[in-house]
């Protein structure tokens, strides 16, 4: 699963691989700590224009689909099963035309110790941007008048799949993640079978998973309140080590 990511640079220099033509100037500060109903940034194509617009804009962490009466279904929405997309009703209309790709420093994950659970950084060895599989919508809140531009909320879920690599040993689940090429063919809104990117993508990830790390770091990430670069600094290099052996 994935449910607290890092975002320590924002705009272009995020998505500088991903041809991005819009850059929102709403876009959420750097955050160490995201976790479900934050605002993160997420790249989307807008099939309103023609050609599609690529753009960069801010979004709540949590998938709202159009037909949901308020909000808080999408605290429960942050994640999303790569195999069941099509069989889900929150998920599949996303997975024909909206789908996203959310850009991330790395992500925490926590594995089970003798001692509890630790909380593990896991991000990119060469410091580049992390590119994970998502889907997002939008939804107008009802409460609130046709003129009244704040009516609508751009939401997003990460997609994940089963873990493989070292990665395993640290949870079952991993987010889907993306290599440029992937990324560029999930965001096309013309695709006509989106599952057969995610299936390339899904034989891929091996392969971008070899370029991640990961590493121990302080219990302090488990309080949403907290949000500094302190958190991803490593608190037991050793034991790091081990884990990506």
């Amino acid at each position: 699963m994935c449910g607290r990511f890092v975002v320590a640079r924002v705009g272009s220099e995020l998505v500088s691989r991903l041809r991005v033509d819009l850059v929102s100037d709403d876009l959420p500060a750097p955050s160490f700590n995201v976790a479900p109903t934050d605002s993160a940034a997420v790249v989307l194509d807008s099939a309103k224009t023609d050609p599609p617009t690529r753009r960069l804009e801010p979004a709540r962490w949590g998938l709202v689909p159009s037909w949901a009466k308020d909000p808080s279904i999408g605290s429960r929405a942050f994640n999303a099963r790569a195999e069941e997309l099509e069989e889900k009703r929150m998920f599949a209309p996303a997975l024909e035309k909206r789908r996203a790709v959310v850009p991330v420093t790395g992500y925490y994950e926590w594995q089970e110790t003798d001692g509890g659970k630790t909380p593990l950084f896991i991000h990119p060895s060469d410091g580049e941007a992390l590119f994970l599989a998502g889907l997002y919508e939008w939804w107008r809140d009802p409460s609130k008048g046709r003129d009244d531009p704040s009516r609508w909320l751009l939401s997003f879920t990460v997609l994940t799949r089963e873990a493989v690599g070292p990665l395993g040993a640290v949870h079952r689940r991993m987010p889907v993640f993306l290599d440029e090429d992937h990324a560029d063919a999930w965001l096309d809104t013309d695709v006509d079978y989106p599952l057969d990117i995610l299936d390339a993508a899904l034989d891929d990830a091996p392969r971008v998973a070899e370029r991640l790390t990961f590493r121990r770091v302080s219990p302090a990430v488990g309080n949403v309140r907290n949000d500094s670069p302190e958190l991803i600094a490593p608190v037991d290099d050793d034991l790091a080590g081990e884990l990506r052996g």
